[in-house]
């Protein structure tokens, strides 16, 4: 397996519209994670990255959601921006109740690194949110067919849900869901077509696992540390017991 660890500056879109079909995309992952939003609660709801920041939360009743942003060009109306690098927070440790990594690990240098950054920032039982492309699709195929893969996002290195998951499994996280959807190559423009849409449908039925977007929702599982007292501190004290000696049995006969 090859260090996640890239050897070059991976080119981070600054919007969905910079992506084939991201429009489309983004839709899907709001559609998926809509029934989740009204599970978290807490106080700081965090988006890493300019893709991020477009996943809408509105439905989330935390009220301070920060976009954490490593460009100024990026337009921000229902989030407070932040601007700087996604592997390096400003935020204390356990600060944040709600982590959102939204294609940010296809764009960063050390994909490794940002998790465990936001693994840092988020809370005990605190929720985090990721999604991106899956390489064990027909997206992931386009990395294959030169005259694709020399643009992007095809060009950069995807990441599979089973390797993501086995990186929060080490952390400790709970894994509470674990999706996939766009049964598609996503290259060009999705057609919208009776056949196309019974396809897509089939496949997702019967082939879930090969969709061409992931999305997991996981919780940071901490187990509180009981001291141990040493063993030392168990071992019950001995005491002196009075017990009569034979002399002073003798002494008490002869005073008789």
């Amino acid at each position: 397996m090859k260090p996640a660890l890239a050897f070059r500056q991976p080119h981070s879109p600054a919007s969905w519209l910079e992506l084939p079909n991201g429009e489309l995309i983004v839709a899907e992952i709001n559609q998926l994670l809509a029934p989740w939003w009204p599970k978290f609660f807490g106080y700081h709801l965090l988006k890493i990255g300019a893709l991020s920041s477009f996943v809408d939360s509105q439905r989330c009743p935390i009220k301070h959601h920060v976009a954490l942003l490593e460009h100024q060009k990026v337009a921000q109306s229902q989030n407070v921006p932040v601007y700087a690098e996604i592997d390096d927070l400003p935020f204390l440790e356990h600060s944040v109740d709600v982590c959102v990594l939204s294609h940010a690990l296809e764009f960063s240098l050390d994909p490794h690194h940002v998790i465990r950054e936001a693994n840092r920032a988020l809370i005990p039982n605190g929720y985090l949110v990721l999604s991106g492309y899956n390489p064990f699709s027909l997206a992931g195929l386009n990395s294959f067919i030169p005259f694709r893969r020399q643009h992007s996002p095809w060009s950069e290195r995807f990441f599979s849900a089973m390797r993501v998951k086995d990186w929060l499994h080490l952390m400790g996280y709970e894994i509470l869901m674990d999706e996939r959807c766009l049964h598609s190559t996503l290259a060009t423009n999705i057609s919208q077509g009776f056949i196309a849409r019974h396809c897509r449908k089939f496949a997702q039925r019967f082939f879930p696992s090969f969709g061409s977007i992931y999305v997991i929702v996981a919780k940071k599982r901490v187990l509180p540390l009981t001291p141990i007292k040493p063993k030392w501190k168990l071992r019950t004290q001995l005491n002196p017991v009075n017990v009569s000696t034979l002399n002073s049995s003798r002494q008490q006969n002869k005073c008789k």
